[in-house]
């Protein structure tokens, strides 16, 4: 029985993320094929509903008055819808008088309707009137956990039948009773790699497999989110992997390894319908374990990914406008269009066609995202398609390729490496997970180099069951390997998260041999360098210290003083005061276990009612220190450090806080005797 042409919405909660949704871009290419009509959006659910309602609300006032360029009060209307206020309805109202004085009849049917549309908001009376037939939710990392089930529960306001919300993906695969539990709804775990799973019924879905589906890339045009990756194919060579890590999630999500998949005939689709793309992006989860693995290298080489390949943009208004005339889809085609133009407008036209581009833009009203129509972009391109060709960027750029979820080291021969380098790889990523695989991971690295493969990097994992030295560790064999063989390899240490129950849902699990301010340490040096641990050895031993030794020292630092190291070590000078004290404390085994105890949580709010000791009190205040102080500007820099001045030299406690206002505090301060501070 063939089902009827449904209305499909695809929603990617708003969490940030680098990849783009590949299995709501598979679904979005099942439902076309079925005929469906589909939408993605990428966010908060009720500002996607408030988005279709103000559209809803354009398309009427468009009807009662087509001589105001209504898109243009997008920003107006919306306020007004979202908040109700009679002020910004007032506002407007006077500003389309103003505008055109022929709308005077027309102004209470226009604030009649206005008023109806933020009621239908505001009361959520678009419940009363669902549109959608079906809602996919995706879900990413277990810790996103809040703002997915949050788009899932908003998600249920957008249709009558709940068992047309269709939940899966990473989270929903791992957490699937806790999704149910907390939703009602049961989602979809693992892969839909089997025909009719989303609609049994239908005949012509009986015969498609979802998961070996092209993607669809124009729903990525249809959002405001960039996605960071730029042009690329992205896509699989194999699934799953051949072991079973209890620290990964692969086992779960597909459970039987596949070692090759077809790709060609996707990679020529994508090319017929979207351009070529520039880069490969394969998330294979261990494409080394396959025995095909000589195919997929001959495979790759043959989409045009062979060492040294350059890659130049098609042209891409083109493609396009093209595709807009075929109405495959409008809304996606009609932005993208747009800030092609304006690309080329800002970037590269040449200054004696500049005028003449931007005289079509303004004739065809292009200069505006709000004012942009379909039919003005199609007209305005056969004015412009030949300077556009002419002048458009060409410039050639290397391809690459990225086995982006990483190789396994175990099974990296000489022969695997040989293949590995006769294609653009960049970088070569080689999981570094444990301590236990050292050799086999040396082994690989100097192969890799052998094979002039020198751009490397890897993930480290940390917070399971290593300890924290064994990071240290790792980091400076890639260090010591990348000066030996003259290669860089960029390391980037990644925190364990439990895959299952309560402690999957969040960012706070601390392993058996790590605590909350060792883990704390690690993100603030990671962060000053997003997450990379460059392979240079002066960055290395003044971002983790020389050696183990002082590679704690960092761990045990006030966060302040990692993250803005130059300021407490070269300006103020309080660095050296406060490992002045540390050293003192680790000499005394009792006073830095009080100490410690106290580090080890990350809490500081209440260290006055724990400790009794003096010199471990004031050794603590170094932590008292928060980032906001250091926002302050450069004359309150200086009140830390005589504050820090003062406490050292002190013979006596007193509980001081950077939290006193300092502008009151500042001749207090000044006049305070080494001896004698006041409380």
């Amino acid at each position: 029985m063939a089902l009827k042409k449904r209305n499909i919405l695809l929603i990617e909660p708003g969490y940030k993320n680098k990849y783009p949704p590949i299995g709501l871009m598979k679904i979005a290419t099942y439902h076309k094929m079925l005929g469906d009509k589909v939408t993605f959006y990428k966010g908060d659910v009720k500002e996607f509903i408030l988005g279709e309602i103000l559209k809803d609300c354009l398309t009427k006032l468009n009807e009662i008055s087509s001589t105001i360029n209504w898109k243009k009060k997008t920003n107006e209307i919306e306020n007004y819808i979202k908040t109700g206020r009679v002020k910004k309805l007032n506002n407007l109202i006077c500003d389309l008088q103003q505008e055109n004085k022929v709308i005077k009849k027309q102004i209470p049917l226009l604030e009649l309707w206005l008023k109806h549309f933020a009621s239908y908001y505001r009361k959520n009376e678009f419940e009363n009137e669902k549109k959608w037939d079906r809602v996919y939710v995706t879900t990413l990392f277990t810790f996103y956990w809040k703002i997915t089930i949050k788009a899932i529960h908003d998600a249920k306001h957008l249709l009558n039948d709940l068992n047309e919300l269709k939940v899966g993906g990473v989270l929903a695969s791992l957490l699937t009773k806790e999704v149910e539990e907390e939703t009602g709804i049961l989602p979809i775990t693992g892969i839909l790699d089997k025909p009719g799973i989303l609609d049994p019924k239908n005949r012509k879905a009986k015969k498609i497999i979802i998961d070996d589906l092209p993607l669809d890339y124009s729903i990525l045009d249809e959002i405001d989110y960039n996605y960071p990756t730029g042009s690329a194919y992205f896509t699989f060579m194999t699934k799953g992997c051949t072991r079973t890590c209890s620290f990964c999630s692969v086992p779960k999500l597909e459970p039987t390894y596949k070692e090759k998949i077809p790709t060609k005939d996707k990679f020529n689709t994508i090319n017929k319908l979207y351009g070529e793309q520039q880069n490969l992006l394969l998330m294979d989860n261990n494409v080394l374990a396959s025995p095909k693995f000589p195919e997929i290298i001959e495979e790759i080489k043959s989409m045009g990914f062979v060492k040294g390949a350059k890659f130049v943009q098609p042209n891409q208004l083109d493609i396009s406008i093209r595709n807009l005339k075929q109405g495959k889809n409008d809304v996606a085609y009609t932005k993208k269009s747009f800030y092609l133009l304006h690309d080329f407008l800002n970037q590269r036209a040449k200054r004696k066609i500049e005028q003449i581009v931007y005289d079509i833009y303004d004739k065809f009203n292009l200069l505006k995202l709000e004012s942009v129509t379909k039919e003005n972009l199609i007209l305005a391109y056969d004015e412009l398609k030949e300077l556009y060709e002419k002048y458009r960027n060409k410039h050639p750029r290397n391809r690459y390729v990225d086995f982006n979820q990483g190789t396994d080291a175990r099974y990296v021969t000489e022969d695997i490496m040989k293949l590995i380098s006769e294609i653009p790889i960049h970088p070569l990523r080689i999981a570094f997970d444990y301590w236990g695989i050292r050799k086999q991971y040396e082994k690989a690295v100097r192969l890799a180099a052998k094979y002039n493969i020198n751009r490397l990097s890897n993930y480290l994992l940390f917070n399971f069951k290593d300890k924290p030295e064994d990071l240290y560790k790792r980091m400076q064999i890639n260090m010591e390997l990348s000066e030996e063989l003259n290669i860089h390899i960029y390391s980037f240490p990644m925190k364990f998260i439990p895959l299952f129950g309560e402690e999957a849902k969040h960012r706070q699990y601390i392993g058996k041999f790590w605590n909350k301010k060792f883990i704390r340490a690690i993100q603030s040096v990671s962060n000053a360098t997003r997450g990379i641990v460059p392979p240079e050895r002066s960055f290395f031993q003044r971002a983790y210290g020389k050696n183990l030794e002082e590679y704690f020292e960092i761990l045990y630092m006030p966060e302040t003083f990692i993250i803005y190291r130059d300021l407490f070590e070269k300006k103020l000078g309080i660095t050296a005061q406060w490992r002045k004290l540390y050293h003192a404390l680790r000499k005394s085994e009792n006073l830095w276990n009080q100490a410690k105890e106290i580090i080890d949580t990350n809490d500081f709010s209440k260290i006055s009612k724990k400790i009794k000791s003096k010199k471990v009190l004031i050794f603590l205040q170094f932590y008292s220190i928060t980032r906001q102080d250091v926002k302050q500007s450069d004359d309150k820099y200086l009140l830390i450090k005589k504050k820090f001045d003062h406490l050292i030299k002190s013979d006596q406690f007193i509980d001081l806080t950077l939290t006193y206002d300092y502008e009151e505090r500042k001749k207090e301060l000044v006049h305070t005797t080494p001896t004698h501070i006041s409380p």
